[in-house]
Order: structure tokens, then C-alpha cells, then sequence
């Protein structure tokens, strides 16, 4: 079982060119545990915050998985693309309108090509005002990780198959202009504009698909070119203790005897030449300079709770009662962390999450999610 004190959440910045699996691996083998998942997945073009759990605070992630996310992205006005992403290839306006998945929000005029040179910061701010802000409907993006009869629609559009995907609603809490509209050149040289933009989203939005649907409602096409979650809940970019990381190109050759390049994820740990990956993965020592400083950055199960959901602080006998699986008395509406406080505990471990729960009735609430003990040192 592991042990709770090995047990956290840990802020990432993801770099740029590298998937959210890769940094899991990463962390993974910097910990040497199995026990690794992250809450929200990434593009790999994109960067910024990726809230990695290990141990017992792998629970945790499907309750911070849902939180509202903020974000800045640059889009690039005048051109779609298949991928709605700089990945992508430009695509003719008549394609993208036949299959380009389009929200029912869209405006019903905007169905004709418009000119870039006539669009002003006004314009396009009365269009993200009107059809982007507060509760909409939007189609996610056809290169998604949403599964269709189990397989990922990314992967099924990679094979050039017809990918239905159905609007749903999201909630767009802000979506400012920070910088722009700046004429850009696009790859292909055609005149663009570009717009530094700030969106704070419900869980499931996605950005490429504003800059595909804002580009359709203005009728000049758009894209993302630029993207950075710079928060997930309270967790921030800005914290004193996220760890960093960066892309580095590997080759091998795999069992069919094919040479493959691909990018992985490495920590920007300190004096990193202190230990090499070969001796993280051999040594059995628990003493390991990179575990240690993984360890050092992570935040507490209690603390993650605390920055995550509503928390109900509860007594040592209630906190016994909630492990054998037993409802206590607790007023609430919601799910809430049940927690022990560090001056409720008897010895200097801190705070502890000791459930998830949820209310039975008025007057009860039950368990849904317990963690085992800490052990006193």
C-alpha cells in the first residue's frame, strides 16, 4: 500500500512539444512509482499547467479535472486549418464550413468569406461579447481526445474517417483581447491577424474551437497558433513551487527495424548530473536526489483539497468513523474533503484528508472516497 506521505500533487509546467503521457512518464520515473496520472490532458503544442498526482492523491485528480481553467492563446484571423491548430494544414473556406464541425452559436450571416483589412478591435470584441461569453454551446474540435465507440476521435480523423462529434454546453467566464489585432504574415503567405486573448473556461472547452467558431463568425477563418494554461482551479503557473521541464529529441529503432524521432519530457531537475536515468531506474535506495526533489515540490493531499473543493474539518473519532465506512453527522449541500486539522491530530503531521464525501441525508454524510492513515513518524 502506499504510503500516505508519498502521496501529493505536483504543479507542471508542461513545455511545448511533448504530451501530457510524456510528463507523467517523466514524473514517474523521477519517483520511481507506478502511480502517476495528471488532471486534464494538454496538446502537445500547448504549455503551462499540467496538475500531476502520485500516490493516494491520484484520487484527487478526478475532482480537479472538472475545474474551471484559464488560458492565454494567440489566434490567428484568415485562415482555417484542418487541425484548427497551427499543427494542421490550411484549409479551403468551402471545406472547413462543409466539414469544420461549426457550434450551433455561429452566427447565420457569417457564412461567406469576409476581409481581414475590414476587422477592427471593436468588431471583434462586440463578436466574442455576443456569441462567446456566459453559457454556449460548442462542438469540440474533430482532433480531440473525446472517445467515439472507444476509440479517440483524434485518431479516427487521423484516418481520414468522418468524425460526428455532438455541441455541448461550456461556460465562458472571461474571454478578453490582451494584445491586437496585429497583422501577421501566414506560413503560407497570406496576410493574417493576430490576437493575444485571456479565456477563463469551464472544464471541456476548447480553445482552438473558439478560434475556429470566432474566425467562422466573422467570416475570415481562424486558428490557434499559440496556446498556455496558465491555471487549473487555484493551482498557477506562478507558484513558488512548479516544476519545470523541456522537450528533448530522441531516435531509436523500433521492433520492425524503422528509425523513429520523437520528442520526451525531461525535469529540469538541479545538478541533474548527479544522477543519471539508469541509476533512478536500478537504484532501490528510497534516498534519490530527483525523488527527493519531486517530493520537496509537492503539496500535500490535505492542501490540494483545500485548493480544490469545499473541506469540512472533522474530528479524530469522526475521521475514524468515515474509514470503516460510516456516516456522520454533517450538515451540506455538496461534495466536500473531510479533514482532520493539524491541532485535531495529536502530532506534527499536519493536516489530513481523510474522505470525500457527500451528503446522505439532511442531517448525514457519507463517505465516497476514503484514504488510509498516515503513520506518525
Amino acid at each position: 500500500m502506499t504510503n500516505p506521505s508519498e502521496s501529493g500533487i505536483l504543479i507542471v509546467d508542461k513545455p511545448q512539444g511533448v504530451t501530457s503521457h510524456d510528463v507523467v512518464a517523466a514524473i514517474r520515473g523521477g519517483l520511481r512509482m507506478k502511480r502517476v496520472g495528471h488532471a486534464g490532458t494538454l496538446d502537445p503544442m500547448a504549455t503551462g499547467v499540467l496538475v500531476v498526482g502520485f500516490g493516494n492523491a491520484t484520487r484527487l485528480l478526478n475532482y480537479i479535472v472538472g475545474a474551471d481553467k484559464t488560458y492565454e492563446a494567440t489566434i490567428r484571423l484568415g485562415q482555417f486549418t484542418t487541425t484548427d491548430d497551427a499543427d494542421g494544414d490550411v484549409m479551403a473556406w468551402s471545406d472547413k464550413v462543409a466539414h469544420g464541425g461549426f457550434s450551433p452559436v455561429i452566427h447565420p450571416d457569417a457564412n461567406m468569406s469576409g476581409d481581414i483589412a475590414t476587422l477592427s478591435q471593436e468588431t471583434i470584441e462586440q463578436a466574442i461579447a455576443g456569441d462567446f461569453t456566459g453559457r454556449i454551446e460548442q462542438t469540440p474540435t474533430m482532433f480531440s481526445a473525446i472517445k467515439i465507440n472507444g476509440k479517440r476521435a483524434y485518431d479516427l480523423a487521423r484516418e481520414g474517417k468522418d468524425v460526428e462529434l455532438k455541441a455541448r454546453p461550456i461556460t465562458i467566464r472571461e474571454f478578453t483581447i490582451i494584445d491586437g489585432p496585429v497583422p501577421a504574415t501566414a506560413h503560407n503567405g497570406e496576410p493574417a491577424l493576430d490576437l493575444t486573448v485571456r479565456v477563463t473556461c469551464s472544464s471541456g472547452t476548447y480553445i482552438r474551437a473558439l478560434a475556429r467558431d470566432l474566425g467562422y463568425r466573422l467570416g475570415v477563418g481562424g486558428h490557434l497558433t499559440m496556446l498556455r494554461r496558465t491555471r487549473v482551479s487555484a493551482f498557477d503557473a506562478a507558484t513558488a513551487d512548479v516544476v519545470t521541464a523541456h522537450a528533448e529529441s530522441r531516435t531509436f529503432t523500433n521492433r520492425d527495424g524503422e528509425t523513429i524521432t520523437r520528442n520526451r519530457c525531461v525535469i529540469d531537475y538541479p545538478n541533474s548530473d548527479e544522477t543519471t536515468d539508469a541509476d533512478a531506474d536500478a537504484s532501490h535506495d528510497t534516498s534519490n536526489p530527483r525523488r527527493d526533489y519531486l517530493l520537496g515540490h509537492a503539496l500535500p493531499m490535505a492542501a490540494s483539497a483545500r485548493l480544490t473543493m469545499p473541506c469540512a474539518d472533522i474530528t479524530a473519532d469522526e475521521a475514524r468513523e468515515l474509514r470503516f465506512g460510516r456516516w456522520i453527522p454533517r450538515r451540506g449541500d455538496g461534495t466536500a474533503a473531510a479533514i482532520v486539522p493539524a491541532s485535531s491530530a495529536g502530532d506534527s503531521r499536519g493536516d489530513e484528508l481523510v474522505a470525500i464525501i457527500e451528503p446522505a441525508n439532511r442531517r448525514l454524510a457519507k463517505p465516497v472516497v476514503v484514504f488510509p492513515a498516515e503513520q506518525p513518524d
